[in-house]
């Protein structure tokens, strides 16, 4: 088993992206840190870096538990890191419509503006 392999390699064989390609742009658009640094895609890393990586606008932190180099089946990828991402907060849907139900009606819009906070620009 290696001792250390690139980290666009690593992330494609424990399947955080679906093709190194995918790795390697996400690699040179700066979205992957190894311990706190931005790294290129033929960075190497070591059992006991840290990864995080921006993923959908937010961060994905995997700690190297093993290096891979070869794609794995799911259950053996995930035995390769250990996720360390602090779990989301639930985003309140706050003044948002269903779809097709047209423009708001004034009391409508002064009910959302005063969930978002925006209550001060109602004339008093």
């Amino acid at each position: 088993m290696p001792d250390a392999a690139r980290v666009d390699s690593w992330l494609w064989a424990v399947r955080a992206f679906k093709t190194r390609s995918a790795a390697t742009t996400a690699c040179r658009s700066g979205h992957v840190r190894v311990n706190g640094d931005k790294v290129k895609a033929a960075q190497t890393i070591k059992v006991g870096d840290e990864i995080r990586i921006r993923i959908a606008g937010f961060d994905r932190i995997l700690g190297v538990r093993q290096i891979l180099v070869k794609r794995v089946g799911a259950p053996v990828a995930a035995l390769a890191y250990e996720d360390r991402t602090p779990p989301r907060e639930p985003q309140a849907a706050l003044g948002l419509r269903d779809r097709g139900a047209g423009r708001p009606t004034k009391r409508e819009r002064r009910d959302i503006d005063k969930l978002r906070g925006r209550d001060d620009f109602l004339p008093h």
